[in-house]
């Protein structure tokens, strides 16, 4: 209730504000276990993506945008849980391998779940190696992954940003890719390779320069 509450609010007053160019929204199927896996430009990207998508796609979000006290603290743990965020706990020292666990948990249950392969945002617009985590998922939930290319969301809120501006947004949906052809390979290369067909669609729909190696988190910033 409080997901289509929300969307019923946000996603006329987002579209009419940014008037986004959505692509392929029907790439991504309308029930079951489905990984959304986009390139990373902005903090705005876990909301452009569930309010462009055809069903509620669901993101990780840190544990903290649900504890804050007051009326602020509840609006704030509202927005997040409207818009199907889902908390995690990120100073955890399995903090990884714990939200590989929440990812499967949603994904088992049927749902579509958000994830950015690169790990953080890219602070140059280029588009990083995708870390493994992504074909893990898809190959231990056996579902499907629908590649996205982000285009602009960067203009919206830049990296240090405190308020979004208005920009221009494209959100494009590639067709989905199987697990099924990484069947009865190595654990290893199938995860590496699998990676990799992801990381190539999405660069073919952002249009992103691609690196050959991993995009690390700034020492001393905390809000990637």
């Amino acid at each position: 209730m409080m997901y289509s509450l929300g969307r019923g609010v946000l996603y006329p007053l987002s579209h009419a504000l940014y008037r986004p160019t959505i692509e392929g929204k029907e790439n991504v199927p309308r029930e079951g276990g489905v990984i959304v896996a986009s390139n990373h430009l902005s903090f705005i990207d876990s909301f452009a993506i569930p309010l462009a998508a055809p069903r509620q796609v669901r993101f990780l979000a840190k544990e903290e945008y649900w504890t804050g006290s007051g009326i602020g603290g509840a609006l704030r743990k509202g927005f997040f849980t409207a818009v199907g965020m889902v908390p995690v706990n990120r100073h955890s020292p399995t903090a990884a391998q714990e939200s590989l666990d929440t990812a499967l948990e949603v994904l088992k249950a049927g749902d579509a779940f958000g994830i950015y392969p690169e790990g953080t945002r890219s602070r140059d617009g280029k588009l990083y190696r995708g870390r493994t985590g992504v074909a893990w998922l898809a190959l231990t939930a056996q579902v499907p992954i629908v590649p996205v290319g982000l285009i602009g969301t960067e203009d919206i809120q830049p990296v240090g940003a405190s308020f979004p501006r208005l920009a221009k947004v494209t959100v494009r949906f590639g067709k989905p890719i199987a697990v099924e052809p990484y069947a009865g390979m190595p654990a290893g290369k199938a995860r590496r390779l699998l990676t990799d067909e992801v990381m190539t669609a999405i660069a073919e729909l952002s249009g992103q320069e691609r690196v050959d190696y991993y995009n690390e988190v700034p020492s001393g910033d905390i809000s990637a």
